[in-house]
């Protein structure tokens, strides 16, 4: 009866040990993925202030812009 019952055992241990490394690689997909789409709102949130900046740059130019020929008028 030991001999029957060990093929029986050898499969539930390979069972157990195929699930456990299955939820491992699960959970380190997960954590990937956690840090990947963190990475991406990070960056999107970086790429706004990057629009912002350089919005706010146009339109200080553009005002620089239409001082320059008024001063330089006033100065002549």
């Amino acid at each position: 009866m030991a001999d029957e019952e060990r093929p029986a055992q050898q499969a539930e241990d390979l069972t157990v040990f195929v699930q456990n490394l299955l939820n491992q690689m699960q959970t380190r997909f997960q954590q990937m993925s956690d840090a990947i789409l963190g990475r991406i709102d990070e960056m999107g949130n970086r790429i706004d202030e990057l629009e912002q900046s350089i919005s706010e740059l146009m339109e200080d130019a553009a005002i620089d812009e239409q001082r320059s020929p008024l001063e330089g008028g006033r100065k002549s």
